[in-house]
């Protein structure tokens, strides 16, 4: 069964072009390792909710704006596997290739999809 991984950041402002790199070299592994689609949007309509909002999950500061990025795949095992690959890739590792975000404050996780039209 086709199995969805789901991230939400916040990005420096002015690290769009950098994150924008980044993320393009991750959907090419991404795709690599089974991927069927690779998706990042960059926030341009994230409201402050009353109670919880995009931007509090990701504690969002000024200068920052809102990433919500998914992954299709064709399975569990599949993705599973990649996320595994990629804690062990060179090309990722944050000490040589820090990553344009405070990953510490990236929300993520994996989705069945339920309702597909």
């Amino acid at each position: 069964m086709t199995m969805i991984s789901g991230f939400v950041a916040a990005v420096p402002t002015a690290n769009r072009d950098a994150y924008i790199r980044y993320a393009s070299e991750a959907a090419t592994y991404f795709k690599e390792h089974g991927a069927l689609h690779v998706m990042e949007a960059w926030g341009t309509d994230v409201p402050d909710g009353k109670v919880n909002s995009m931007n509090t999950a990701v504690m969002r500061k000024d200068d920052e704006t809102v990433v919500f990025a998914w992954i299709v795949w064709p399975d569990a095992a599949t993705a599973n596997a990649a996320m595994a690959a990629m804690m062990e890739e060179p090309r990722f590792d944050t000490k040589t290739n820090p990553m344009p975000l405070d990953g510490m404050r990236m929300i993520f996780g994996s989705f069945e999809p339920i309702v597909d039209v």
